[in-house]
């Protein structure tokens, strides 16, 4: 379940709804310990509700359940954009109970892929939740009004989509939304002179899947190789107990060079921001997986949109989008890395030549889902 400052939901759903001034929006999901339900955030119209605070197999998610259901009871919405599946169920109940009350449902991941594919669950139980997501969501699909799509890749991933009209069917990719009176920078930045501190950044989810060991592996090459010495910041919260205490570890006996923020807690965007602002490089290093390989990570474009440089995993429809800008470069993560290869190879690309695109920002994807609730609601 997603924070209630989430990038997608909150920065660019909410944002977009917000246009149209008769608009209010609740936005429901994860939050501290001590947010006031129905808290008014700092921009006019949005208010937050947080129904659940704790890790993915948390008890907690049952009463997420229950606090979400009052929240319909209470709020009476008009329509709900739902970004999390566990509440599809309550959310089909809900129509079912009214007349005239539709949803849209937004597909942010291949979500039974990655519960067969991730192993976070075992055996019975994850081909149960698997094939038990997969039922929901096709049921779902049926009976919303309109279903949304954060990776084009998903229409030939799900095969309830193609019993779908196509004017219910919109992708709307996870494209860069400033923050509200964010300026942003009109020229890339450069890499610093060697005799300068070189600062890399990963950031979002932090996991083995999304590379976290293989990101500090290459600050590690990297600094035998940059006079000036290499910083690794990682930002971004951890779901895993047991990964997250041996990074604190890592990062108290390397704190001279890798600093560690959020990890337990969530960060907001605005921090994350803030960051990319102040690195040079941007760490683009997921493990080859069925679960990633055909999706555009959302810093991805964040990294672009902020004209920051950056390594990627050769994942070829990642490259495309690299290559179209002259953004980055490819690296094989995982494995050894020649740290003065790679730092010639820094030193010999122009980066952004044609400058910071704008075709990686989503002003036009907010047009798409206007369209979209305007035709089917």
């Amino acid at each position: 379940m997603k924070p209630v400052d989430d990038t997608r939901m909150r920065g660019k759903f909410a944002e977009t709804l917000l246009e149209r001034p008769t608009t209010q929006v609740h936005v429901a999901g994860r939050g501290p310990v001590g947010t006031e339900t129905g808290m008014a955030d700092e921009f006019f119209g949005v208010y937050r509700h947080r129904i659940f605070d704790g890790f993915r197999t948390s008890l907690d998610r049952l009463a997420a359940q229950a606090r979400y259901w009052r929240l319909l009871q209470r709020l009476h919405p008009t329509v709900v954009v739902v970004h999390a599946p566990e509440l599809l169920p309550l959310t089909l109940l809900w129509q079912a109970l009214g007349r005239g009350r539709k949803f849209l449902y937004d597909i942010r991941e291949n979500y039974a892929l990655n519960v067969r594919t991730q192993r976070v669950y075992q055996g019975f139980t994850r081909r149960g939740l698997a094939a038990g997501l997969r039922w929901v969501e096709a049921r779902a699909a049926r009976r919303a009004a309109g279903v949304i799509l954060a990776e084009a890749s998903y229409a030939a991933e799900l095969p309830f989509l193609s019993q779908l009209p196509a004017n219910r069917v919109v992708i709307l990719e996870n494209k860069y939304q400033p923050q509200p009176g964010e300026v942003l920078r009109q020229q890339p930045l450069a890499l610093p002179p060697r005799n300068e501190p070189l600062r890399l950044l990963y950031s979002g989810t932090i996991s083995e899947l999304n590379g976290i060991w293989d990101a500090i592996a290459l600050a590690e090459q990297l600094r035998a190789a940059w006079p000036g010495g290499v910083r690794l910041t990682i930002i971004g919260f951890c779901q895993q107990p047991g990964l997250l205490r041996q990074l604190e570890e890592n990062a108290a006996q390397n704190s001279g060079w890798l600093t560690l923020i959020g990890g337990a807690e969530m960060v907001p965007h605005a921090r994350i921001v803030a960051e990319i602002d102040n690195s040079h490089l941007g760490l683009l290093a997921y493990q080859p997986h069925p679960s990633t390989e055909r999706c555009r990570p959302t810093k991805l474009f964040e990294y672009l949109a902020h004209g920051l440089p950056v390594l990627a995993s050769p994942n070829p429809l990642w490259l495309e989008l690299l290559n179209a800008h002259g953004a980055g470069l490819p690296v094989n993560f995982g494995q050894p890395i020649d740290g003065a290869a790679l730092v010639a190879r820094l030193q010999a690309h122009s980066f952004y030549p044609h400058g910071i695109p704008a075709d990686v920002r989503w002003a036009g994807e907010g047009k798409k889902l206007w369209h979209l609730l305007d035709s089917v609601i």
